[in-house]
């Protein structure tokens, strides 16, 4: 019984970010949730006592995956920088792949005011609470802060700096990117064209062809464990 509840939440879950993302937070039904999850509303109701409640749900699956894929990536031994062009990629491919991610981005969108403040409630009772853009950027700056620790990038100053700002704003940018509706074998090339242009910059002379700028590691991975 418990396991079988357990899968009726995936499948809200799942349905909800599918509406979420497709519709945006406030055309998103509950009705229509349940229908694409394939329960009743009373079933939902008992697992989701609200829109809200489902939200946050979902915006704690996109949240969860991103921390699994940062700790996967970073024990398989991956230098810092490596793992933080691969969590690029990972981005790309779960925004099409995975619609908790992209729904967590436009839950933040249209029920948050940013990184950084709190949260305004979204046609209901209670604020969503997790910022989905800001656990992104926080990712991506921890990444950034071991690879300058492990010599990998400018150690202080304004190049340290300038590099921080440089790779976050490119960061964030896949998102915006794959909002356009752009597919994914375009923003796979984007995303590695994007750190083939950058890494030189980044690196000290002749670095850059240490670092593997592509999707190969995330794809084998998605096609092995199913990401």
């Amino acid at each position: 019984m418990q396991e079988r509840s357990e899968r009726t939440r995936r499948r809200l879950v799942w349905a909800g970010a599918e509406m979420f993302h497709r519709n945006g937070y406030a055309h998103a039904t509950l009705g229509e949730i349940a229908a694409a999850a394939g329960v009743t509303k009373g079933a939902l109701y008992f697992h989701f006592a609200s829109k809200e409640e489902l939200a946050e749900a979902v915006q704690q699956r996109g949240s969860a995956l991103l921390d699994d894929a940062v700790r996967a990536l970073r024990e398989d031994g991956l230098s810092p920088l490596q793992a933080l062009i691969d969590i690029t990629h990972w981005l790309a491919w779960n925004l099409h792949e995975e619609p908790a991610i992209p729904a967590s981005f436009r839950i933040t969108k249209e029920c948050g005011t940013g990184a950084g403040t709190p949260p305004r409630a979204c046609a209901g009772t209670r604020p969503v609470v997790v910022d989905f853009h800001a656990a992104w950027l926080s990712a991506v700056c921890t990444l950034l802060r071991l690879a300058r620790d492990a010599g990998e990038l400018p150690a202080s100053g304004r190049t340290w700096e300038s590099a921080q700002a440089l790779v976050q704003a490119a960061a964030c940018g896949i998102e915006t990117m794959a909002g356009t509706g752009m597919s994914y074998g375009e923003l796979r090339r984007k995303v590695a064209a994007l750190w083939t242009l950058l890494l030189p910059g980044l690196v000290p002379a002749g670095r850059e062809h240490h670092y593997r700028t592509g999707a190969e590691l995330i794809e084998a991975e998605a096609a092995r464990i199913g990401w």
